[in-house]
């Protein structure tokens, strides 16, 4: 990720030149690690969960089209001086840029999941082993790991796969890139073959992909990521660095800017509006940002670029120059201090107190584990320790201040759990499907006693603005909800997930004689078919309770073809979920949009009634409790209530 910062290094810090860096003729283009630091602060802003930045996935994207470039550059600059490539010195010297950081992080990672929590230590072997290889990425795919839909504690080193993906590139594009050289030297010839890869690939991604489904599969694969990396490639090919005038006039200086600062504006407008789980990203999304981040490359890499002086401001190209390294630290900082049942807002002082303790490890391993490997001998290592030791106690003053400040946010993130026995929630009524549903117990957080719901329709479902949507409007009271009014649940249908199953139990004994249908793991995907077997089955109320979304997205065409082949129905109840995941909003807003477009339909606000009662929940922050399911349950009671058929 960081091969551009080498050449400013070479110039001001007098380190040794291998021959792919040689300094005759490089130039350090700061620009360009301004961009590198716009890319991380982005990933890291999606990882701590800031709606601000929903698109901050896309920062790898567009690490992946420097990387083609800077790496691609190098070896035709290269290539063009000596006829020839050290591929073993350049593998090599690969190696000992990119490993060192990442095992440092995975002997700290381990070390902290071996005194904090063993078991899980062991669950991740496969994933420290695929990572060490850079093969995660792969390791990921094959076990069906989900980047996207997941529950329980994430990985602390889930975020490998794009170093798996970078490092295979390494290994086998400057193979191909010599064979190109030599056979197909036209450029012309050589940017056509390269794009044509590289439209392969996006090709794959597009037909691959499935919609509404989890994209893990395209999201991780290097034959339906490498695109991005080639789109940089061609690049290279088309405006190597060393051959770009470094004098323009005036007119072409500014259209120059201009379309460098329109390309930056849109990566950031990106970043600020895309949605993960939007068809559209991986059906030529994510080859629509490769093409604009090229332009922005193009520009910044300019040496008449005023962008390119701007984007490598002191600030945003010491961030960029450590980038990789903050990358590697950051995921496992925020995993590692954050808990996993926190429903609702920011923590702000978790958060600053995160990016503090990622900037330090990042700074540390740049300046004592990546650099003085990269220099090459240990004599150089051991005069860089003499040197640090000669300017006072700091490196050991911050090693000692990182652990003061991650166990206080670990600590204050877990110790408000308190452990319970397991529980196992199952409804006895008759049912279409008897489900065990268990939950790890441990209760997360405080909050408000439980209410009586209280709800109230509104009219006119043509508009989304006064779609039929229950809320809980009653004051918090000390007591349980309760309904006093027990009708039969005859005719009723439940179809639903994980949490229907919890409020299993107390919807039978609410609604006697409602069938409910529910399966962990359930998603949106599966509901026709479930609904066509209980029409088969004659089980097929004329009043349905949906309740589906928890463990993943999907799109609005699914949910309008579940709806509409309920449009006999007399009645629908939607529910909207609360899941402290990042498809939560998506799902809410998909409800609520299709929804509008059926007057058999209402939204029970599930979202709205839940929040701040965290004592409802289980760890996860989605499965509920014995009150939490008794709530639940009342609720969509007193919505069947109130709506008339």
């Amino acid at each position: 990720m960081n091969d551009n910062m080498r050449i400013f290094r070479n110039q001001h810090m007098r380190e040794s030149i291998s021959p792919l860096q040689s300094a005759s003729g490089k130039r350090y283009m700061p620009g360009l690690d301004g961009l590198r630091a716009l890319s991380v602060l982005a990933v890291i802003a999606y990882h701590l969960n800031l709606k601000w930045a929903q698109g901050g996935l896309l920062g790898v994207g567009i690490f992946f089209v420097i990387s083609g470039y800077l790496i691609t550059d190098q070896i035709i600059n290269y290539w063009e001086q000596h006829r020839r490539l050290n591929l073993l010195d350049f593998w090599i010297r690969r190696a000992r840029r990119l490993l060192p950081a990442m095992i440092g992080m995975l002997l700290f990672v381990a070390l902290w999941l071996l005194v904090v929590d063993p078991s899980r230590l062991h669950m991740l072997q496969g994933g420290f082993i695929s990572s060490l290889f850079y093969v995660n990425n792969w390791w990921l795919i094959f076990h069906k790991v989900s980047y996207f839909e997941s529950f329980g504690p994430p990985s602390p080193i889930g975020h490998l796969w794009s170093l798996a993906i970078e490092e295979q590139f390494y290994i086998l594009w400057p193979l191909l890139l010599l064979i190109g050289l030599k056979f197909a030297p036209r450029r012309g010839k050589l940017i056509g073959l390269i794009l044509v890869s590289a439209a392969a690939s996006a090709l794959a991604m597009a037909l691959i992909y499935v919609p509404g489904t989890d994209p893990s599969r395209v999201y991780y694969g290097t034959d339906t990521r490498v695109f991005a990396l080639l789109i940089g490639a061609a690049l290279a090919v088309l405006w190597p660095s060393q051959k770009l005038q470094t004098t323009l006039s005036g007119t072409e200086r500014l259209a120059l800017d201009l379309f460098g600062g329109l390309g930056l504006f849109v990566l950031i407008l990106l970043i600020y509006q895309t949605n993960e789980f939007a068809d559209s990203l991986y059906r030529g999304g994510f080859v629509l940002l490769s093409f604009i981040t090229a332009v922005v490359i193009a520009v910044l890499a300019h040496p008449a670029s005023r962008l390119g002086w701007i984007m490598g401001c002191k600030p945003l190209r010491w961030i960029g120059v450590r980038s990789y390294s903050l990358y590697i630290w950051h995921y496992p900082v925020i995993i590692l201090t954050s808990p996993n049942g926190i429903t609702d807002g920011v923590h702000v002082l978790r958060i600053i107190m995160q990016l503090i303790a990622s900037f330090l490890l990042a700074a540390l391993s740049y300046k004592y584990v990546e650099e003085p490997i990269r220099r090459g001998s240990f004599k150089e290592m051991r005069q860089t320790k003499i040197t640090s030791r000669r300017r006072g106690f700091r490196p050991v003053f911050l090693i000692a201040v990182i652990p003061l400040i991650l166990i206080p946010i670990a600590c204050s993130s877990f110790l408000s759990f308190k452990p319970e026995s397991e529980t196992v929630f199952e409804s006895t009524g008759p049912q279409n499907v008897k489900e065990e549903h268990k939950e790890t117990a441990n209760q997360a957080g405080t909050a408000e006693p439980s209410v009586k719901p209280s709800v109230t329709e509104e009219k006119e479902p043509e508009e989304p603005s006064t779609l039929p949507v229950f809320h809980d409007t009653t004051e918090a009271e000390d007591k349980k909800p309760e309904v006093t009014d027990i009708r039969s649940g005859k005719g009723v249908t439940a179809i639903g997930d994980s949490v229907i199953l919890d409020a299993a139990p107390f919807l039978d004994k609410m609604l006697p004689g409602i069938v409910i249908d529910g399966k962990v793991g359930r998603q949106m995907s599966h509901a026709p078919e479930v609904i066509n077997r209980l029409k088969e089955q004659g089980r097929l109320g004329s009043r349905i309770i949906i309740e589906l979304g928890t463990n993943g997205a999907f799109n609005k065409k699914q949910l309008r073809k579940v709806l509409h082949s309920l449009r006999d129905a007399e009645q629908i109840l939607l529910i909207n979920t609360r899941v402290p995941r990042k498809w939560q909003d998506t799902v809410n807003a998909d409800i609520a949009k299709v929804s509008s477009e059926f007057s058999n339909t209402t939204i029970v606000d599930w979202y709205s009634a839940s929040k701040g009662k965290d004592d409802y929940f289980y760890k996860d922050g989605v499965h509920l409790k014995r009150e939490g399911a008794e709530y639940y349950a009342s609720i969509l009671v007193k919505a069947m209530e109130q709506v008339k058929p």
